[in-house]
């Protein structure tokens, strides 16, 4: 229950249910509503005050925050959010902190990054040419991200490359989608193997473009799918 109750005040106030500002419902009636004890309501609402999603005020009881005080990068509040706007307005949020972070990381990897760093950089990127679905491409596609992060020898890019492998793997479900093409996903190889080789040759600069190329391509395949999908429509 004390999930349930998280997961369901989460979802009210991602969606827009309860506007920020608004005062969770009275402890009383969610007693009621879920049979549990003011304890147990009193736990689920500190998990979703460690979200942000509310702040806790004696005597007033428990406010919805603002959308731009939530911790949008933990994995409820990330999947609460995808699942209440459009993908690809989802895919597009995505895309722009992609732009922002991952050139300046491949190009910190290209400078930093330690020969076995490098290898496993390499290792997964050879994992995701063995693979040969769309599905089987996605760990790897993440693990090869993830490596270029932590090459960056920097812990803040580290963390925020693990927090955002719940994003960026629903932005590369959206881009393999694209029923037209079984295949897509082979296209991203030479993307990925451009980015590689730039850091193995330690070049910052073509590192940074080679990951931006990446980007662009791959912005483009969701504008493409998205046409796509909706001359589909009826």
């Amino acid at each position: 229950m004390h999930s349930r109750i998280v997961q369901d005040l989460g979802v009210d106030i991602v969606s827009g249910k309860l506007a920020p500002g608004e005062r969770l419902p009275a402890e009383a009636g969610l007693c009621a509503s879920y049979g549990v004890s003011r304890p147990v309501l009193r736990e689920a609402t500190r998990v979703l005050v460690a979200k942000g999603l509310v702040i806790s005020k004696p005597r007033v009881g428990s406010i919805v925050r603002p959308r731009v005080d939530w911790h949008m990068l933990d994995p409820d509040v990330l999947y609460w959010t995808m699942s209440h706007i459009p993908e690809h307005d989802f895919f597009r949020s995505v895309l722009t902190v992609r732009r922002i972070i991952e050139p300046a990381a491949a190009a910190l990897a290209a400078s930093l990054a330690t020969d076995d760093e490098v290898r496993r950089i390499e290792t997964a990127y050879r994992e995701m040419e063995s693979a040969s679905t769309p599905e089987a491409l996605l760990e790897p596609n993440l693990q090869f991200h993830r490596e270029i992060m932590a090459a960056t020898h920097n812990d803040l890019l580290a963390y925020i490359g693990n927090m955002m492998s719940l994003a960026l793997s629903e932005s590369i479900k959206l881009i393999n989608s694209d029923p037209s093409d079984p295949n897509a996903h082979a296209l991203s190889l030479p993307r990925h193997k451009a980015i590689l080789t730039a850091i193995q040759s330690r070049d910052p600069l073509g590192a940074r473009q080679a990951s931006l190329v990446q980007l662009e391509s791959a912005h483009a395949d969701a504008d493409s799918l998205r046409e796509l999908t909706m001359s589909t429509e009826p």
